[in-house]
């Protein structure tokens, strides 16, 4: 008889853990997404991963933020992410970054939130541009505004 319960509990157990682990899962997969509902983008070269996820562009937002993951073993990642970036609008304009929060100079990882200031008018594509990171001139990430 208690080696019954002891089953059942034990099943009960692992059950939770499945249910818990796929809730995670889900989670993490809608973070991908993030609150603007635009998907992260990545570039894999020159050595270095940059990932890329826009996370807030309300048009009443204080400020448009794109969360940036740099990771590398070949090459320290050095300079300011608010220096060697820009943001282009629809009409082409370019918007120089209000700040970078996040990690400082150096080291082979470093994340941060680029924060801009928000753009009238959400019509068409966003651009960020990031500049000479890893040896490549230019990497662009592009996103369609809903």
């Amino acid at each position: 008889m208690s080696t019954v319960r002891i089953s059942a509990v034990r099943w009960m157990f692992l059950s939770a853990a499945a249910v818990f682990a796929f809730a995670a899962w889900v989670g993490a997969a809608h973070g991908a997404q993030a609150d603007s509902g635009l998907s992260s983008q990545i570039n894999k070269e020159g050595g270095v991963i940059v990932k890329v996820t826009p996370r807030r562009l309300a048009p009443g937002a204080e400020t448009w933020e794109f969360e940036v993951v740099f990771d590398t073993h070949t090459v320290a990642l050095a300079g300011d992410p608010a220096r060697f970036s820009v943001l282009v609008d629809a009409q082409g304009r370019t918007h120089s970054p209000l700040q970078w929060e996040g990690d400082p100079p150096g080291g082979h990882h470093r994340k941060g939130v680029l924060r801009f200031k928000p753009e009238p008018g959400r019509d068409g594509m966003i651009e960020l541009r990031i500049e000479g990171v890893g040896g490549v001139p230019i990497r662009l990430f592009r996103w369609r505004l809903p």
